[in-house]
């Protein structure tokens, strides 16, 4: 059995809260591809936000820049395994992302 703190009071939990903390971590655990997956996609929104200027009018965008953009919004589909999402989310110790994908041209 488990043990929680009720009122600053440290109690055993029954049973049937046992399977609820239980039924708890394994739905978590079971999501985890799903929030490295919304990661990727919001540190990929502001990769193409830091370039959307070269889209306007009075820009010429280059063929490197277009396959860069291309390739962030490729993420998703090149990429589907909780294995590929950590090394796209994979950090050096200054925290900065290491994978090639982010690498601007």
């Amino acid at each position: 059995m488990a043990k929680k703190y009720i009122n600053g009071i440290l109690m055993e939990t029954t049973p049937e809260e046992d399977a609820e903390i239980q039924a708890k971590k394994t739905a978590w655990a079971a999501k985890s591809g799903e929030r490295k997956l919304n990661e990727i996609k919001d540190i990929r929104l502001s990769k193409l936000r830091e370039t959307d200027y070269l889209g306007s009018s009075d820009q010429i965008m280059t063929q490197a820049m277009q396959d860069y953009r291309q390739g962030m919004r490729d993420i998703p589909q090149n990429n589907s395994t909780e294995e590929q999402y950590d090394l796209i989310l994979a950090r050096d110790e200054n925290r900065n992302l290491t994978h090639a994908v982010w690498s601007k041209p």
